[in-house]
């Protein structure tokens, strides 16, 4: 039985495949900078988050059709699937798909189609959270904001990603109040390769419900305290962090320290088709690492269903399928 878990902080379109991407720029008659699969994996090389979302935008090209989206969902969903997840929160970036041939609601949809198709073959629950662009105006996101609600398009809540430094929270703040004020949950990256300054901004401009990466908290003693305090729950992502150079090497990386503190931590994937694995390749990794014991382990997945955006009674169905696993661990 494998540790089951929710994965609460991966990027749709950081699941492309190598090999999706050139099948579907094929398909869609896309051409693309590379010839190959070798000659797309050889760009893998990340000295900082700039360096590959530049190269994430440009492959996000190759996705044309309601029917791509939905495929590449169900791509992720079964490699999700097979790495123990039983609940995902699945983000997407709606500015990288407007504006060409294909509509907003045809994204939306196909996406969705693709999470039914979880549902019904693996019984892999799930909620869609469209992710602003915290490079682009936060006008452009407030417009957008407003379509999403006012064209009521199928989503369960809104997120900040993309290039952190030089774009703080604070800029979201009239976005953010918009979709609370319209009954959607609130997330946002922060303090990944931006200062914890930025996860005060997160909490007290932003009002998020969770913070995504969290890692640079632990500048910051009185952020930690509050964050232990209010059970805060935060989305670190192992792999992302070292990949992307936030991190220099595993051993170094603050996981541990954040679990013994008793922040509200849990593991997820982050965009695993550039950073080397899914759910069960960053607890491999952690573990390689840390050793650390199954009460650990059943915190982190614990702590990964308590933060979601289920109902209760699902939370605790899925928690006390933790628990078993942890009996059989003993």
């Amino acid at each position: 039985m494998k540790l089951p878990v929710a994965e609460l902080h991966v990027h749709l379109e950081g699941t492309l495949e190598p090999e999706m991407i050139m099948a579907l720029a094929k398909k869609n008659s896309i051409e693309l900078p590379y010839a190959s699969i070798e000659e797309l994996r050889a760009q893998y090389q990340f000295t900082n988050l700039q360096s590959f979302l530049d190269l994430f935008y440009a492959n996000m090209a190759v996705l044309r059709t309601a029917q791509d989206f939905r495929e590449i969902t169900v791509a992720y969903l079964q490699r999700a699937h097979d790495s123990g997840v039983r609940h995902v929160e699945l983000f997407f970036d709606p500015q990288a798909h407007i504006g060409g041939a294909l509509d907003l609601r045809e994204v939306i949809a196909g996406i969705r189609a693709g999470l039914a198709d979880g549902l019904e073959r693996w019984e892999l629950s799930s909620k869609l959270i469209a992710c602003f662009w915290r490079h682009a105006p936060a006008s452009e996101a407030m417009e957008l904001m407003k379509v999403l609600v006012e064209q009521k398009h199928d989503i369960d809540g809104i997120g900040l990603d993309s290039s952190e430094v030089g774009f703080p929270p604070e800029l979201f703040t009239e976005v953010f109040d918009y979709a609370r004020a319209h009954g959607l949950h609130v997330v946002a990256h922060a303090g990944e390769e931006g200062p914890a300054e930025y996860i005060w901004q997160a909490l007290d401009l932003l009002k998020v419900q969770r913070v995504d990466h969290g890692i640079r908290s632990l500048d910051d003693p009185q952020l930690v305290q509050r964050l232990v305090d209010e059970q805060m729950p935060l989305t670190v992502c192992p792999l992302s962090n070292i990949r992307l150079r936030a991190v220099d090497t595993m051993a170094e990386h603050p996981l541990p320290q954040m679990l013994a503190k008793g922040l509200k931590v849990s593991v997820h994937s982050d965009d695993p088709a550039y950073f080397g694995g899914y759910m069960d390749a960053n607890f491999d990794a952690l573990m390689e690492q840390f050793s650390f014991s199954s009460e650990q382990l059943a915190t982190l997945a614990k702590n990964s269903f308590e933060s979601s955006f289920l109902d209760e009674q699902s939370k605790q169905a899925l928690v006390a399928e933790v628990q078993a696993w942890a009996e059989q661990q003993k």
